[in-house]
């Protein structure tokens, strides 16, 4: 046998196993048995993508099935997705068309794999920098069929367990859009254990080297972690045991990617993370038990052993969050004094936190869904109906609106009828107004939040009883926006001053005109262009919706103003060519700095498939971001922009994460390479007891230990506590990390942080 024969016949084989692993696990599930069906897509797609190997040189056959894999035995759907996982390449990489796939499949797969085709915009390909606009496509399927975005979500988890084949500049774009737009989107529909494996991969390839390190210390403390976890349950599971109780304890263990954001957010180091171990308690109901009572008599069990912290309960019995989940949760101080997170929820509460709406979809076949999650889902999907039906000006702007309302947490409102409202915690209360109706939050004037009148600004809290104040003469303001938090709020808001802006633009420009009759003026673009300088406006758009509101008035000093510059017109717009180049616009200030190049300097010549080595020798070459302020040791990516500059970005920099899901194309790999020569601007914030002397400690560390140069310092005080920022020349996070580690070690000093 060949060595082209053998590779074949391993290949066959591998097939083989995981088209047989896929039937086992539908059979093994509720759903009608479709298995000719499946098989039939299966060989189908086999066919078409014959002689096609993935970039990790399987062939690409596999990844359809794992995909297929994913929403049958992870996510739970049935034949019709199934069918619509194995073809869902078929339409967009070969040469059939969704005609040929209605034909033989049925209209309904095929109007899945067609939505699957239309949102895919080529995640791997040349292509990829589309995703905002593909994101807004693939709401709009959502509406139609929810199952698109599901097997979308698994489309995108296979391909972060397969990164690693895939050069680094890709993986940060990858990494970077899961983060942005497919975990949340995970979360949202209650896929809970999905969108931790999304956060956990992406987090591992965007930092390889803080992940491990996690993981590794993790690893140490399990052996103290599992102790704990017996020693707390032992009282509650005997107490459990005697009353009869079908019941499941698990040990949960915080995600690495979820102790990597704590320890960012908190400023804090892993040893200093206390809640990494949480207790699930999972139960099946007693024949005729109502599972809210016994999640109450679990929870009175626990409290019977252990002091609960007072301001962390949670109750989502009643009123499910958003997305479905339904659980009780408390805090226990254990006897070791560590507080542990107490989850209480039945087996049917399990299912649906962990696999969320698709646990109990509408869609599955032979099953009618659960009735909250199906009412609660649609709300969700009429709220990006009405966000798409008033789209942002660009892309990124819809995207930031979006994810508002993705990853938020949720509290509970009351009408003044006793009904209770979901909304995103922060919210205000114009942003309940606008939940209840276009029109109530439009008119909005303020509320009586129990009982006691509070302006449209007030932030609500669970529990509150509102009643929405309205009045004709209300009128949308632009300040609106400032304490509008929700995506809804905030659109219709935009939407409504757009509407306005250009109501007030037709009339503004009306009014114009008559003013350059009036004075035998001529109304050319020109002198457009001169009224819009004089006045400070950006476009004409904008100057002719201030003369339309009045708030600018047209006067004699106008006219003066284009009399005096008609004369000197010539020499005006031998200078004035420049603004209509658009590379030659001037950039504002912050702008400038971030992408100016010295000009002695030759364009950088890039090759996107190499990671960019940042030396002392080219570090001037360069541009670091103003806003995240990246130094060596930092985890970085690099922008290559239109006019060929590179921008050097931290991986989690805010701007950067943007970057990934919008110009995914030209995020290059950047590796630092440098020797302790250039010095760099870090600033670290302390805060600690106020004494006599802990100043001269402070600086006696910097510059007698470490011989560091002091730029700036602020120091301010208040009740006995101090707090400050220095900004230090250091070389690298490595000395930034030294001398926060002998910082920490001075008297009364109680925290120190790097801060950029």
């Amino acid at each position: 046998m060949t060595a082209d024969e053998l590779r074949i016949q391993q290949d066959e084989e591998m097939v083989g196993k995981a088209f047989q692993h896929l039937i086992d696990t539908y059979l093994a599930s509720p759903h009608r048995k479709k298995v000719e069906l499946i098989t039939k897509a299966f060989h189908f797609a086999k066919q078409a993508h014959k002689g096609v190997r993935r970039l990790s040189g399987e062939p690409y056959i596999m990844h359809p099935l794992a995909v297929a894999q994913i929403v049958c035995g992870e996510i739970g759907l049935g034949s019709t997705s199934i069918c619509a996982a194995l073809l869902h390449d078929v339409v967009e990489d070969t040469d059939y068309t969704v005609e040929d796939l209605s034909n033989i499949f049925g209209k309904k797969i095929a109007e899945i794999v067609d939505g699957l085709t239309k949102i895919s915009g080529g995640i791997f390909g040349d292509k990829a920098s589309a995703q905002a606009e593909s994101f807004k496509k693939l709401l709009l399927t959502m509406s139609d069929d929810i199952r698109v975005i599901l097997i979308k979500i698994s489309d995108r988890l296979h391909n972060m367990r397969t990164l690693g084949s895939q050069p680094t500049h890709k993986q940060y774009k990858i990494a970077g859009e899961t983060l942005y737009i497919y975990a949340p989107l995970a979360h949202r529909l209650g896929l809970n254990i999905i969108k931790e494996e999304l956060e956990d991969l992406s987090f591992r390839y965007e930092h390889p080297e803080v992940h491990d390190k996690i993981v590794e210390q993790l690893e140490v403390i399990r052996p103290h972690l599992d102790e704990a976890f017996r020693t707390f349950i032992h009282p509650i599971r005997e107490e459990m045991d005697r009353r009869g109780i079908n019941y499941e304890l698990k040990a949960r263990i915080k995600r690495p990617y979820s102790i990597w954001t704590k320890m960012q957010n908190k400023h804090v180091t892993f040893e200093e993370i206390f809640d990494i171990l949480a207790v699930r308690i999972i139960f099946d109901p007693k024949e005729g038990e109502d599972e809210v009572d016994e999640c109450l008599q679990i929870y009175g069990i626990c409290t019977k052993f252990y002091e609960q912290h007072p301001n962390r309960f949670r109750d989502w019995l009643r009123h499910p969050k958003a997305n479905g989940y339904q659980a009780l949760h408390t805090t226990l101080m254990s006897k070791q004094g560590r507080w542990i997170e107490v989850q209480i929820r039945s087996r049917r509460m399990d299912d649906m936190a962990e696999r969320g709406f698709a646990a109990h979809w509408k869609y599955k076949e032979g099953e009618k869904t659960d009735a909250v999650s199906e009412t609660e889902l649609d709300k969700w999907l009429a709220t990006i109906k009405e966000i798409l039906d008033d789209p942002q000006p660009s892309a990124m702007d819809f995207l930031d609106t979006i994810k508002l309302n993705l990853f938020a947490s949720e509290i509970f409102v009351v009408t003044p009828k006793g009904e209770f409202k979901t909304m995103p915690a922060g919210c205000t209360v114009l942003d309940f107004a606008f939940s209840i109706h276009t029109f109530v939050g439009t008119h909005c004037m303020g509320a009586k939040v129990n009982h006691r009148l509070m302006p449209m600004s007030y932030q609500l809290e669970s529990g509150d009883q509102v009643e929405i104040i309205t009045s004709n003469e209300a009128r949308v303001e632009p300040s609106w926006l400032e304490f509008a938090t929700t995506a809804k709020a905030k659109n219709k808001i935009e939407a409504y001053l757009r509407r306005r802006k250009r109501e007030c633009a037709k009339v503004g420009e009306e009014i114009v005109i008559e003013w350059f009759q009036k004075h035998e003026l001529e109304f050319s673009s020109i002198v457009l262009d001169r009224l819009c300088n004089i006045h400070g406006k950006r476009t004409r758009e904008d100057f002719f919706a201030a003369v339309g509101d009045a708030s600018l008035v047209l006067s004699s000093s106008d006219l003066q103003a284009l009399q005096h510059k008609k004369e000197s017109s010539n020499n005006k717009e031998s200078k004035n060519w420049r603004k209509y180049i658009p590379f030659m616009k001037k950039k504002p200030k912050e702008e400038e700095k971030a992408t100016e190049v010295p000009s002695s300097e030759e364009p950088l010549v890039i090759d996107k498939k190499k990671p960019v080595i940042l030396t002392e020798e080219n570090l001037s070459r360069f541009v670091m971001c103003p806003h995240c302020h990246p130094i060596p040791g930092d985890d970085v990516l690099g922008y290559y922009d239109e006019n060929n500059h590179v921008i050097i970005h931290k991986r989690q920099c805010p701007v950067a994460n943007k970057l990934k899901t919008s110009q995914g194309n030209n995020i290059l790999a950047v590796k630092w390479d440098m020797h302790k020569q250039a010095y760099f601007a870090a600033t670290i914030h302390i805060e600690g007891l106020d004494r006599v002397g802990i100043l001269r400690n402070m600086t006696d560390v910097l510059t007698q230990q470490f011989n560091v140069n002091i730029r700036h310092l602020i120091i301010d005080t208040h009740d006995g506590i101090f707090q400050g920022d220095i900004e230090l020349l250091i070389h690298d996070t490595g000395d930034v990390e030294t001398i926060i580690k002998n910082l920490k070690e001075i008297e009364d000093m109680e925290n120190v942080t790097r801060i950029s």
